[in-house]
């Protein structure tokens, strides 16, 4: 009775879909948010007769063979990289990358991360950082007498000092990027990590050919679809009850 067997994998496949979807509609607010979705592939099927073997003495073929499936598993759990909205703001350490890009960021233990979350603030040296206190690279220092700070959209970070007309010129922000973004793996915090399947972190200056620009005074938005993802959510649902009742059926 393969019928509960494979109507298992089904609920299971279902389940995990369900899990991704619901993972996407609890971040539909969160800055930089890229949705995910579950990628399925059946099983391994077992050959009772092999499509093309002779059925006769006289070299007939059989023009079918016939193959039982033995159910679905879980491929990959992908990660869309569509860019979200821009939203935005009166904090002039926000900033959202405008195209290709993330912004690159130093871990406690000096490896590098990134994200597309520029919900940045000042730390109590003037360090720019996230809002976990984790330095923003290439290590912008503000001056702790800036009246106001000016980041253009090739990334040139400046500060307005008291009794100067010019502007002082206090950093340069890059941005990185991965001929796989899709391999990343999730830190969490809104961070992600280089993998082998990522490739190597490419670092440019925002506006250069092939890299986006700095906004200031704009989050890019969560990518989630809340009407796609609720469409999703049923179609789950259905295929879960579905592969229920063949339990039931079989059972």
């Amino acid at each position: 009775m393969r019928a509960l067997s494979i109507a298992s994998t089904g609920m299971l496949a279902q389940q995990t879909n369900v899990e991704v979807i619901a993972n996407n509609l609890a971040n539909m607010n969160t800055t930089g948010y890229k949705a995910q979705r579950a990628a399925f592939q059946d099983l391994l099927y077992q050959n009772v007769q092999q499509a093309g073997a002779q059925s006769s003495d006289t070299g007939t073929l059989l023009s079918s063979g016939v193959q039982l499936g033995a159910g679905v598993r879980t491929a990959a759990v992908y990660r869309m990289v569509k860019a979200g909205d821009m939203k935005s703001t009166t904090n002039p350490y926000d900033m959202a990358v405008n195209g290709a890009g993330y912004f690159r960021i130093q871990m406690p233990d000096g490896t590098d991360s990134y994200t597309r979350d520029g919900n940045f603030s000042l730390s109590s040296s003037g360090q720019l950082v996230t809002q976990e206190g984790y330095t923003v690279q290439p290590g912008i220092a503000v001056p702790t007498n800036a009246i106001a700070l000016t980041v253009n959209s090739q990334g040139l970070v400046q500060a307005t000092l008291p009794g100067q007309v010019a502007l002082q010129t206090v950093g340069q922000l890059e941005l990185t990027r991965f001929p796989n973004e899709g391999g990343l793996r999730a830190l969490g915090d809104n961070l992600l990590a280089e993998t082998p399947a990522s490739g190597s972190p490419q670092a440019g200056v925002p506006g250069s050919t092939g890299y986006g620009t700095i906004q200031q005074y704009f989050l890019e938005t969560s990518n989630v679809d809340a009407v796609s993802e609720i469409t999703a959510l049923i179609s789950a649902q259905r295929a879960y009850e579905m592969n229920s009742k063949v339990i039931s059926t079989a059972d």
